[in-house]
C-alpha cells in the first residue's frame, strides 16, 4: 500500500516545487492568544488530536472523527480499549483532550502498520499541551465559521486510486475549497502543496460529487492561525498533466 504522502516523498520535484508556496495568498488571523512554547507529547500526536477534535466539535460523530484511530486499534486487537477512550471524549475539557491524544496514538498502527504502534497509556499531555490543543481547536472552529460550512471531512478517494497510489485520506472540503490542516511551526513546503493538488486531482475522479464545485486549494494552520489559498485557475495545464501522470499514475 502506498499513500499520497508516501508517494510524494518519492518524487523529485522541480525547483520550488510543482506548486510553489509563494503562489498562495497568506492570511493571518488574530485571536489574541499565545500558545505555550513547550509541549509534552509528539507534535504529530498534537496535530492529529487537533484535527479529529475539530471535526468532532464541528458536529461529526465522534466514531467518524476518530475513524482512523479506531481502525488502528482494530489492527492491534485493542478496539475495546479504544472505545473506552472514545467514551471519555465529550468536549474540550482536560479529560476529553487527554483521551483524544491517547486515541490518536492508534493512528500509527493503521497508517504505518502494527510495528509502528507504541503504548497509548504513555501519551500524557501536560497542562501546557492541553491548553495549546484547546486553543487550536477553538481556532479551527472559528475558521469553519468564517470559511465553512464543511461539506466533507476525512474523505477517501474511492474510484480514483491507481497502481501507484493505493490509499490516502484528505482533511476537509467546503463548498469551493479543498482544505488541508497542518499543525506545524513552519510554513507549508512543496510536499504539502503537492499533496493538496494530488488530493484534488484524485478527488475529481473519485465517487464524491462535492469535488465538482471546488475552485481553490487551501491550507489552514491552527498553530500559526494562518490560511494559505490558491485558485485552481492559476495552476497551469502542464503542471496538472505532469502531476496526474508522473505522481498519481493516470
Amino acid at each position: 500500500m502506498v499513500s499520497v504522502t508516501q508517494r510524494i516523498k518519492q518524487i523529485k520535484q522541480p525547483r520550488g516545487g510543482y506548486l510553489p508556496v509563494n503562489t498562495f495568498t497568506v492570511t493571518t488571523l488574530d485571536d489574541g492568544k499565545v500558545l505555550n512554547a513547550e509541549e509534552s507529547i509528539a507534535a504529530s500526536l498534537v496535530g492529529t488530536a487537533v484535527d479529529y477534535l475539530s471535526r468532532f466539535m464541528d458536529g461529526t460523530a465522534v466514531e467518524e472523527a476518530f475513524k482512523i484511530s479506531l481502525l488502528g486499534a482494530l489492527a492491534m486487537r485493542m478496539d475495546a480499549k479504544a472505545f473506552c477512550l472514545l467514551d471519555d471524549i465529550n468536549g474540550l475539557d482536560d479529560l476529553s483532550i487527554t483521551k483524544a491524544c491517547q486515541l490518536a496514538g492508534f493512528d500509527s498502527a493503521f497508517r504505518a502498520g502494527p510495528l509502528a504502534y507504541r503504548p497509548v497509556e504513555s501519551i500524557v499531555p501536560d497542562q501546557a499541551t492541553i491548553s495549546n490543543i484547546r486553543i487550536m481547536v477553538e481556532r479551527s472552529l472559528s475558521f469553519f465559521k468564517a470559511f465553512g460550512p464543511v461539506t466533507a471531512d476525512g474523505f477517501t478517494m474511492e474510484g480514483a486510486y491507481t497502481a501507484t497510489i493505493t490509499t490516502g485520506d484528505g482533511d476537509f472540503l467546503t463548498k469551493d475549497t479543498l482544505w488541508d490542516f497542518k499543525v506545524t511551526t513552519s510554513k507549508p513546503n512543496k510536499n504539502h502543496t503537492l499533496q493538496l493538488l494530488s488530493y484534488y486531482l484524485m478527488g475529481r475522479r473519485s465517487i464524491h460529487p462535492e469535488f465538482q464545485t471546488i475552485e481553490k486549494l487551501g491550507i489552514f494552520n491552527p498553530r500559526q492561525n494562518t490560511i494559505y489559498q490558491l485558485p485552481l485557475s492559476e495552476i497551469s495545464d502542464e503542471v496538472i498533466k505532469e502531476v496526474e501522470t508522473n505522481v498519481i499514475g493516470y
